[in-house]
C-alpha cells in the first residue's frame, strides 16, 4: 500500500481501499466527457480491466484497480502516470483536493456489519444488495463489493458476545419498483426473514439471521395515485 501511494502521490492520485483515485476539475459535462475519453485512450487496451470513472459537470473522478486481483498493482501505478500526463497535455490537472461548495474531495464509504457468526450473515447482505465477492477474495468472512463500483463496500467485524443494547446497523436500499420482489426473495433465500410489510410497496423490512435490519424501498405507495 505504501509503495503504491508513494508512486502516485506527487501526481495527484491517492490510495483508498485497494484503489487509486484522483479527480479533475472541469467546467462542463462535455469537458468532463473529454477527460474521461483521454483517460481511456491513455490506458489503451488496459482500460477495460483497470479504469472506471464518474463524470459530472464540475468534476471527473478517475479510479484505477486491477479488477482481476481486486488490488492495486504495478500496472495501475503506471497507468496513473499515463493518465495524469494526458490530462496535463489537455491543460488540466489530476488532484486529490478537488472540492467546492457543491462537491467534496475524494472519499470512500464502507459499511461495517458487526456479527457473531459472519458466515451466517454474509450471504444475506450479498443477496439484498446484489453485491459480489471482491475478485478472488471469496471466503466466508471476506468483504462484499458493488459489481458496478457505485455503492459502498460491506465488511464484517467479529463480535465476541451479543450486543442487544445497541443498534448495530440499519440501511435503506431503494430499488426499481419491479425489482423489489426479486430482491426480497433473494434475501429470504439467503437466510433472512421478513419482519414488516404493512406499508409495502413503499418499504419492506427484512432482517438477517442475527436481527440486523434492512429496508427494501420503492417509490410506490408514497403518494396518492
Amino acid at each position: 500500500m505504501r509503495e503504491a501511494s508513494d508512486a502516485v502521490e506527487s501526481i495527484g492520485w491517492r490510495y483508498l481501499l485497494g484503489t487509486l483515485r484522483t479527480a479533475v476539475a472541469v467546467t462542463s459535462l462535455a469537458q468532463g466527457s473529454a477527460v474521461a475519453t483521454k483517460a481511456v485512450e491513455a490506458c489503451a487496451t488496459d482500460a477495460d480491466r483497470h479504469l472506471w470513472f464518474d463524470v459530472r459537470a464540475d468534476k471527473v473522478v478517475l479510479v484505477l484497480q486491477s479488477l482481476d486481483a481486486a488490488a492495486v498493482t504495478n500496472v495501475d501505478t503506471d497507468l496513473a502516470g499515463r493518465v495524469s500526463l494526458a490530462v496535463r497535455e489537455a491543460g488540466l490537472e489530476t488532484s486529490a483536493d478537488v472540492a467546492s461548495e457543491t462537491t467534496r474531495a475524494l472519499q470512500l464509504v464502507e459499511i461495517g456489519v458487526d456479527a457473531l457468526d459472519i458466515p451466517a450473515v454474509r450471504p444475506f447482505w450479498k443477496a439484498v444488495f446484489a453485491y459480489e465477492d471482491e475478485g478472488k477474495k471469496n471466503g466466508p468472512t471476506d468483504a462484499l463489493v458493488d459489481p458496478q463500483r457505485q455503492g459502498p463496500a460491506i465488511w464484517f467485524q467479529q463480535m465476541d458476545a451479543p450486543r442487544p443494547q445497541r443498534n448495530r446497523i440499519h440501511f435503506d436500499i431503494c430499488v426499481p419498483h419491479d425489482e423489489a420482489e426479486r430482491r426480497i426473495a433473494a434475501g429470504l433465500a439467503a437466510g433472512g426473514r421478513l419482519t414488516y410489510e404493512d406499508e409495502a410497496p413503499a418499504f419492506w423490512v427484512l432482517a438477517d439471521p442475527e436481527g440486523n435490519e434492512v429496508c427494501i424501498t420503492t417509490w410506490q405507495g408514497r403518494q396518492p395515485d
